[in-house]
């Protein structure tokens, strides 16, 4: 059974940007500023940025000296992109290697609304420890919680790379009235794994979270990286790109490539979240009374 489509006010266009980065900070940021505003100039009203976009994805290995790329929100780079989000009129994801104190740091995104004004921060929830992804050196677990935002073009929640596997966290920001989740992504391929297992890995990434749209009838944006990154001598991780966008009954809008920079557009229509929720009704047949268990660690 399909949703019915209806005609709409609720439309409007957001771009993804999706990007290889180097050790240069600063060139990181004007080519993301370029990219944005190359984003707003094609008619995005709101763009998203890749997980850690300023900086090499510096969790292949230890090293304290990455604790210097954290810094503050409000800070330097949230009031540089707020100020060319405010000159643009766009809604802007930002993520952020913030620094709350010396020695605690968070993976986080800003939501900046198209005047330039902060409306708030999510925290990554869920910190992955696998080889060459050691985040939990880095980053601690977030302490705000699922949350979601009012926006200039719409309400919309925010989750970040490892969050992606997790139904809970996209369940409790769509509970919270999202109509887009965003996952701002760094994954890729290890070179020792890409033959056997690569497309498989992929293919389950893409899945679980079109999944996600399925489930709570909202769209689903995912900006990931591109290139190879092999900071301090690492084998390296093969970044894969392919940053899409699902529409509520988990269908593909739209799919970057693999390998190149690219602003990834999509036509996005909120009225379709309702007809999809309606026709579909998974958040009304929710069984709340009976899941008290998923609190436990394991019921085995």
């Amino acid at each position: 059974m399909a949703a019915q489509s209806r005609n709409s006010s609720h439309k409007f266009k957001l771009a993804l940007v999706q990007m290889s980065c180097s050790d240069d900070v600063e060139a990181n940021l004007v080519k993301a500023e370029k990219l944005i505003t190359q984003a707003a100039e094609g008619g995005a009203k709101l763009v998203c940025l890749q997980e850690l976009f300023a900086s090499i994805y510096f969790c292949q290995n230890l090293n304290h000296e990455y604790f210097g790329l954290a810094e503050s929100i409000p800070g330097p780079l949230t009031e540089r992109f707020a100020a060319l989000a405010g000159k643009l009129g766009i809604v802007l994801l930002l993520p952020v290697y913030e620094k709350r104190a010396p020695g605690l740091y968070f993976n986080s995104c800003a939501v900046i609304d198209a005047d330039g004004s902060l409306l708030g921060v999510y925290r990554k929830m869920h910190i992955p420890h696998d080889p060459q992804f050691e985040e939990k050196f880095y980053f601690a677990p977030g302490d705000l919680g699922f949350k979601a935002w009012d926006t200039a073009v719409g309400r919309i929640g925010v989750l970040i790379c490892w969050d992606q596997w997790y139904p809970e966290g996209a369940r409790l920001t769509a509970l919270r009235g999202a109509e887009i989740l965003f996952f701002p992504t760094a994954i890729g391929w290890l070179a020792p794994e890409k033959a056997e297992y690569g497309e498989r890995q992929y293919q389950s990434w893409e899945i679980i979270q079109r999944s996600h749209a399925v489930a709570n009838g909202c769209y689903v944006a995912a900006p990931n990286r591109c290139g190879h990154e092999a900071p301090n001598h690492s084998p390296g991780i093969e970044f894969w790109g392919r940053s899409f966008v699902a529409d509520p009954s988990g269908q593909m809008v739209a799919q970057a490539g693999t390998e190149s920079d690219e602003v990834l557009f999509a036509d996005i229509d909120l009225d379709e979240v309702r007809a999809q929720r309606e026709v579909w009704p998974f958040l009304r047949d929710r069984r709340v009374d009976a899941y008290g268990d998923l609190t436990q660690r394991f019921l085995g």
